[in-house]
């Protein structure tokens, strides 16, 4: 499963992808130290890398949870990660989170690939609900919700703690099929 748009394209994670995914965090760790923690902290090293690639793959292939990576065409760089998670097949729901390199932020690229991955949400797995959590102050995560038509449903207070942080109120963007 492989999905093109401009120069980049979307792949489910695989193994190999474990010393680019090393790089890629480390590269960007003052950027997802705040919102990305959890997949930071489990890819400071190649090991870390190589295990969290191993595991992530197992989810996807059990359909717990679907993580992919954005790369470039030409240069098979990974500039991005998206997660679909929190999957609930019995209500037929899930949930975005995303991340992108401080180099390719701005460009677009994570509201084209998640508009291609809802699409697939919708299309392949059958999920009927796509959620975004983002907090009101990560306006680049805020515009991705938007700019894919997700709906602003609510305020969920105290839904996320930062590391060394108290607990943040976030915003709830839901999209239908």
């Amino acid at each position: 499963m492989v999905i093109k748009f401009d120069s980049y394209y979307i792949d489910k994670i695989q193994e190999k992808d474990a010393w680019k995914l090393c790089d890629f965090m480390i590269i960007n760790q003052d950027r997802f130290k705040r919102y990305f923690p959890k997949t930071l902290e489990q890819n400071l090293t190649p090991t870390l890398s190589k295990l969290f690639a191993e595991k992530k793959v197992k989810k996807f292939n059990l359909k717990e949870e679907f993580l992919f990576t954005v790369k470039e065409k030409e240069t098979d760089a990974l500039v991005g990660l998206i997660y679909i998670k929190e999957l609930d097949w019995t209500i037929k729901q899930g949930e975005f989170a995303y991340c992108i390199g401080y180099q390719f932020e701005g460009k677009s690229i994570t509201s084209t690939a998640v508009k291609e991955l809802s699409k697939y949400a919708f299309e392949v797995l059958g999920i009927e609900t796509l959620q975004i959590i983002a907090h009101k102050d990560n306006t680049s995560s805020v515009k991705v919700a938007l700019n894919n038509s997700f709906i602003w449903q609510k305020t969920l207070k105290e839904e996320f703690t930062p590391t060394g942080e108290k607990p943040l109120d976030m915003e709830l963007y839901e999209l239908y099929k």
